[in-house]
């Protein structure tokens, strides 16, 4: 009996919803959001977001702050780098095509910037002229004969206080043969340097010959081997008191190639050692 009835109100809910199909439809469209009569082809993607739908404003444009804008380009450069594309295009074609016409354009726009380069030589020289730390010839090495004889008096004037200087704490040593003649020329000349500087000179033969100029020379202790000395005649400058020993040169050298080459040497030590004293506090 119990069963009958829950059958029988099965039924009758069931007939209740079949009667009224449009009102419950309704209902449910209308909640999901959609028209009863919107097909359903589309199966589950029928829910279409409103915001796709909404017109997308563009953000309007901020300049970051501080930004600086781009300066416009001069008209002299401009100009300058649409001559060098009209030099460099007449040119090719003037070379391509070699005719007298093309030749003869390419020569007078070259003519044209020959001319201004010449404007501009000349009003550089008066400026120079009126402006000595422009004045290159006042700089460095003169090119006037006059000037030039002044300055070469007072570079060795220079030069010679400063190899006095350096002869009070260094020395030259000499490495010669006995069969050497480059020796032979070398020896001489070295003597001369030494008097006139006052560096004092050691000569040490390799091979246990001698030289008639260089009475004192002293036979090699293992000083040839530990300076790798493997060309004579070759000349090196020590420091004793450091023990630092730098070569000068090989082969037969000239009193201004000695000068040269000791003040370089000693213009480097100095500087890094003025460079390395940075390190270090006063």
């Amino acid at each position: 009996m119990k069963l009958t009835i829950i059958a029988w109100l099965a039924c009758l809910h069931a007939g209740i919803a079949l009667a009224q199909p449009g009102e419950e439809l309704a209902r449910q469209t209308a909640f999901i959001g959609i028209s009863p009569e919107t097909p359903s082809r589309r199966g589950w993607h029928f829910y279409d977001d409103p915001l796709a739908e909404l017109p997308v404003k563009p953000l309007p444009k901020v300049s970051p702050r501080g930004a600086v804008a781009t300066p416009t380009a001069r008209p002299e450069l401009e100009r300058f780098r649409q001559l060098q594309r009209e030099v460099e295009e007449v040119r090719a074609i003037a070379i391509i095509r070699p005719t007298e016409e093309n030749v003869r354009r390419y020569m007078e726009l070259e003519s044209r910037v020959v001319r201004n380069a010449s404007q501009f030589a000349d009003l550089a020289q008066r400026i120079a002229w009126a402006n000595p730390d422009l004045d290159p010839s006042t700089q460095g090495r003169p090119v006037n004969a006059s000037a030039l004889e002044a300055y070469e008096e007072s570079q060795a004037r220079t030069r010679g206080s400063t190899l006095a200087a350096l002869a009070n704490d260094h020395a030259l040593i000499f490495f010669f043969r006995g069969d050497c003649g480059y020796c032979h020329k070398m020896a001489p000349l070295l003597n001369a340097f030494r008097q006139r500087y006052g560096f004092p000179l050691i000569a040490v033969s390799v091979d246990g010959g001698s030289i008639p100029s260089l009475p004192t020379a002293r036979a090699d202790n293992g000083i040839v081997r530990a300076l790798k000395v493997s060309q004579v005649p070759a000349v090196f400058l020590a420091q004793p008191f450091t023990g630092r020993i730098l070569p000068v040169g090989f082969g037969v050298l000239s009193e201004s190639q000695l000068v040269e080459r000791i003040m370089a040497l000693t213009d480097r030590q100095r500087s890094v050692a003025s460079q390395a004293s940075l390190f270090w506090p006063n």
